[in-house]
């Protein structure tokens, strides 16, 4: 379950990280890529654990939120699926019909 949702607020950093504070992205980047802990950030930041801990929780949400109205995650995603099932096809027996509503399929998310 938690390296559940390391890996999607990863993948919500990556995409989102361009709309948050330059505070924001040090603690989530410590937090989250470098595997820092709340307390070794407080100290190299000079807070509080709590002040940290309240920060990435706060983008955390923001991150959710941003996903729910932009999708970028669930758009990433699908695209994968697509393009793993086009890979599938690729076989030596294509079905061309099922590889053209993939493709449509894929021109709709973007």
């Amino acid at each position: 379950m938690m390296l559940e949702k390391t890996t999607r607020m990863n993948y919500l950093f990556d995409f989102y990280q361009s709309l948050l504070t330059p505070k924001q992205k040090s603690y989530m980047s410590l937090y989250y890529l470098d595997d820092f802990s709340l307390g070794e950030i407080a100290e190299e930041f000079e807070v509080s654990r709590q002040a940290v801990y309240d920060n990435i929780k706060r983008t955390e949400a923001m991150l959710e939120e941003y996903e729910e109205k932009l999708g970028l995650l669930n758009k990433f995603q699908e695209r994968k699926k697509i393009v793993e099932r086009l890979k599938e096809l690729s076989e030596p027996l294509i079905d061309q019909e099922e590889i053209l509503s993939l493709l449509k399929a894929l021109e709709k998310l973007d």
